[in-house]
């Protein structure tokens, strides 16, 4: 058995929640989890369709984007990957997709803003959209770049990736991360539903207001509070 199997199936399991979540088409996305001990992640391959992914199929990979263990090419987005786990040591998943809503918001170069609850039960702020990538960064190492596009953005925004777990990249579609793989899908799911939200509170009503900041701070603290009380 390989050295890397927890990272493996975990990696495995949390590509398999994408499909039957609705977050991807075909194979428009994909999962990575790490270890940190061991200095590395296991992504999805390339182009492998979902139906055809098993553990043994995921690659190892380390956080300088060299492949460690694996006979296939692993996501062509893994040195995105392995840029955010390199500068960002508190995450141990990740996930990328081109679902439908927050791609749009993406394509629309469109923060996300808090306009209900349900996005402040989950961040205080507007999903960040980063800017488009310049053409130098395009004509560059593309992959790469765009890991530090991400956390250009936060960094000028001086936002705390701890804080907040999901990002759309401009012309481009989202990134979610998390403590696990698992919760970088979870996050994946929150933004597409509250993108889904917002645009349609945009289409009912276009004059809406952002959410007032009395109801963000009290739907964030009664879920990630120090004195937090939802669920058991």
């Amino acid at each position: 058995m390989s050295h890397y199997q927890h990272i493996k199936q975990e990696a495995f399991e949390a590509n398999m929640q994408l499909p039957k979540l609705g977050l991807v088409l075909f194979t428009f996305g994909n999962v990575s989890a790490a270890d940190r001990n061991l200095g590395v992640f296991a992504i999805k391959p390339s182009g492998v369709p979902y139906q055809e992914l098993s553990p043994e199929k995921m690659v190892i990979v380390d956080f300088d984007g060299n492949v460690i263990e694996g006979s296939l090419r692993p996501s062509s987005d893994t040195k995105t990957h392995a840029v955010l786990y390199k500068n960002w040591d508190k995450i141990n998943g990740i996930v990328h997709t081109h679902s439908t809503y927050a791609t749009a918001w993406a394509q629309s170069q469109r923060d996300i803003p808090i306009y209900g609850t349900t996005h402040a039960d989950h961040l205080t702020a507007d999903v960040p959209c980063a800017a488009p990538m310049s053409d130098e960064m395009i004509q560059g190492d593309y992959e790469h770049e765009t890991g530090h596009q991400i956390i250009n953005c936060l960094n000028e925004r001086g936002l705390n990736y701890t804080d907040i777990e999901m990002i759309l990249v401009g012309n481009h579609a989202p990134f979610t991360w998390g403590k696990t793989a698992d919760k970088a899908v979870y996050n994946s799911a929150v933004l597409e539903s509250v993108a889904q939200m917002a645009l349609l509170t945009e289409q009912i009503n276009p004059d809406v207001q952002r959410l007032k900041s009395s109801l963000i701070k009290k739907h964030f603290e009664r879920k990630h509070g120090p004195s937090s009380y939802y669920g058991q």
